[in-house]
């Protein structure tokens, strides 16, 4: 949802539907499958056609939507998805669909899932954004029920390509996934040719990202050799495999220095995942959190130099798991603003720390990713005493 909002800072009117759906008013029509493309958190995304006074209207509304979509031969396929809805919607008015085309002598078919909404690879391989067939999407928002198509759903084949198929990988410090570089690129919220800077680029993911979405100017470093021998062969390989020309510079450096390669209140976004700590082994929790909150304060205290005035840094950093307790650094953040986008009345807390920064992660995962967009505060911090 961050994402969705700082990627649209023009949308308005954003409401929820449970916990997976976000339903936005726009000013302006919009390129789906294009924009779905360019945010890595968004599984889905389609247009609202209709609203329904009663839910004794679902068929019939259903039936007039999906008809605008029906080729002029061969069978047509539907599928029906719920998000927010508390009845079976999807059992009870696919099948109602299903025999109103019947009866108006309409060849079609009904893909079924377990599950309340169809996947993104259900959509697909079904071929429900094709010329013949379509997902149906019921949504339930501020009591009302929304009817809408699906127009498009992420690209997973080609994540899973630029994930896992790349050539140089370092699978034992471990990998940023494409649509959380996306996700953050998109956090920093600048626009295409602004600076955008990695210090600490690992095996370029980042890097190929911005390459991938447009933007022209990425610099990235690392104090690692062979990080950078790896940025650049992923770098070329990108650029092979997309026909792209806008090849980011890099440069080997600490962190903690990046202002001896960058001019004060020069860079407009810096966007980087840190060193997340030991992956493997016996952690010295208390040691570790030391070490990283020493070498992080180090590194946002030179990160201040260069960033300008107003702009955002947004960092992928360590979250240590204890049973139920989660662990982050406590970093000294006095010269920052943390900035999340969720508007107060959207009433988002799951998944949010208590710096309202985000977590990312999975159950089974010991260390998850804090997500934090700090905007540098306009003028510098008083010391503290």
């Amino acid at each position: 949802m961050a994402e969705i909002l700082a990627a649209l800072p023009k949308a308005t009117k954003a409401h929820l539907c449970g916990a997976n759906a976000l339903v936005l008013s726009l000013e302006q029509e919009l390129n789906v499958p294009e924009f779905l493309k360019t945010v890595g958190g968004t599984i889905k995304a389609g247009r609202i056609e209709t609203s329904l006074a009663r839910i004794a209207e679902a068929t019939d509304k259903s039936v007039e939507v999906l008809s605008k979509f029906l080729p002029e031969s061969g069978k047509f396929s539907f599928g029906v998805s719920s998000y927010g809805h508390n009845g079976p919607v999807p059992k009870i008015v696919g099948m109602t669909i299903k025999n109103k085309f019947r009866d108006q002598g309409v060849s079609c078919r009904w893909v079924t899932s377990r599950e309340t909404t169809l996947s993104s690879v259900v959509v697909e391989q079904n071929k429900l954004l094709s010329n013949s067939g379509r997902e149906l999407v019921f949504l339930t928002a501020n009591k009302k029920t929304l009817v809408g198509v699906t127009l498009a759903v992420q690209p997973f084949k080609d994540l899973s390509q630029r994930d896992y198929g790349r050539p140089a990988r370092d699978d034992h410090s471990g990998m940023l996934p494409p649509k959380l570089a996306q996700i953050m690129l998109n956090l920093a919220a600048v626009k295409k040719t602004d600076l955008v800077v990695d210090p600490f680029c690992g095996s370029g993911t980042i890097l190929t990202e911005a390459m991938l979405m447009g933007y022209s100017n990425i610099l990235g470093s690392d104090i690692s050799a062979k990080a950078i021998t790896d940025s650049e062969i992923n770098i070329a390989w990108i650029a092979k495999r997309y026909a792209l020309k806008n090849f980011p510079k890099l440069e080997k450096a600490d962190a903690k220095e990046i202002s001896v390669l960058y001019k004060a209140n020069s860079i407009d976004a810096i966007v980087a995942e840190v060193y997340l700590g030991p992956q493997r082994g016996k952690l010295d929790l208390k040691n570790v959190v030391k070490e990283l909150t020493t070498l992080y304060n180090a590194c946002l205290k030179d990160f201040y130099k260069v960033i300008k005035p107003g702009k955002r840094i947004v960092l992928a950093l360590p979250i240590f798991r204890q049973g139920h307790d989660l662990n982050y650094l406590p970093l000294d953040l006095a010269s920052f603003k943390v900035i999340n986008y969720l508007p107060e009345d959207l009433q988002v807390k799951e998944g949010l720390t208590p710096r309202q920064s985000f977590i990312y992660g999975r159950d089974n995962q010991t260390i998850f990713r804090e997500i934090i967009v700090l905007e540098k505060a306009l003028s510098p911090a008083l010391p503290r005493a």
